[in-house]
């Protein structure tokens, strides 16, 4: 090979297989680091485990969380456990879970100074960005998955499969309660998913840890707190938390499934804006310079 092909070849660009998939190297790679951590490991294992320990502290005792709705079945039945574990962690542990990881995913590579490194010419920065925040995603999934199938699994191994009574007074055969449960644990995945918009957005713009994965929980807990407060119910349907609660038109009889389309469309809106806010700042950000 001549002087001249050699230095052709040098700035020959990358074949399209090769940048077409450099999205999935990133995300697999990405993946690997999140399996390997012990952070993560701790919150999976939480996840399947708090259930667990959960309905055996009501077993324990005698009275029910009846604040709650389905509190006062939990002793009945055990498909009232996950509706119950489900509004808890509506209001404060899924934005939590998901900006473990989320609102540290970009930051962690400004604290370790890794930046430079990872952008190569074989991967650009949008594929970076595109792998991490999928990653991410899945991981807000995942979690969720798991809490409510270990909430459903703990509660009918632990309490039974009951028929359970629904908002309306009606009573749910076990097979109809089972498509419910999974259905409102379903439901939540559009805010799960804004919420760790949300933690991508403050990890690229505050590029601190402690930043990325305490503001969402801030922000969710004064969102609660301003739907707690008499504000006008236009404001409080824009709040990402309210769609946490949309599943309870679905023990009703008949369904009222109106708030579970607009809570989806919200959280589709949040997440558009923040995962394409924290894009255009990682795009503009000088990295690679002095």
């Amino acid at each position: 090979m001549t002087a001249l092909d050699t230095a052709g070849a040098a700035v020959r660009p990358a074949p399209a297989a090769a940048v077409r998939g450099g999205t999935l190297v990133v995300y697999r790679w990405e993946a690997a680091k999140l399996v390997r951590q012990v952070r993560t490991r701790l919150v999976v294992l939480a996840c399947v485990l708090a259930p667990f320990l959960f309905v055996a502290a009501l077993k324990m005792q005698t009275t029910t969380p009846q604040d709650t709705l389905f509190g006062r079945w939990v002793h009945d039945s055990g498909f009232a456990v996950p509706l119950v574990v489900l509004g808890f962690a509506g209001q404060w542990a899924l934005p939590a879970l998901t900006s473990v990881v989320a609102g540290d995913i970009f930051a962690c590579e400004d604290r370790h100074g890794t930046w430079r490194t990872i952008l190569t010419r074989s991967r650009s920065r949008g594929q970076i960005f595109a792998g991490k925040t999928l990653a991410a995603l899945t991981y807000g999934v995942v979690v969720t998955v798991l809490l409510g199938a270990s909430s459903l699994v703990a509660g009918v191994l632990m309490v039974g499969h009951q028929p359970l009574v629904g908002l309306s007074g009606t009573l749910l055969a076990p097979g109809h309660a089972t498509a419910l449960v999974l259905a409102s644990w379903a439901s939540v995945l559009p805010p799960v998913l804004a919420f760790t918009g949300l933690g991508l957005l403050l990890s690229v713009a505050g590029r601190n840890g402690a930043l990325g994965i305490g503001g969402p929980v801030v922000i969710g807990l004064l969102m609660q707190l301003g739907s707690m407060a008499d504000l006008p119910v236009p404001v409080r349907t824009l709040l990402l938390t309210t769609p946490f609660g949309a599943w309870h038109g679905l023990f009703t009889d008949p369904p009222f499934r109106g708030p579970l389309l607009w809570g989806a469309a919200v959280s589709a809106g949040y997440l558009v804006l923040c995962v394409g806010g924290a894009y255009a700042l990682l795009r503009r950000r000088d990295i690679t310079g002095g």
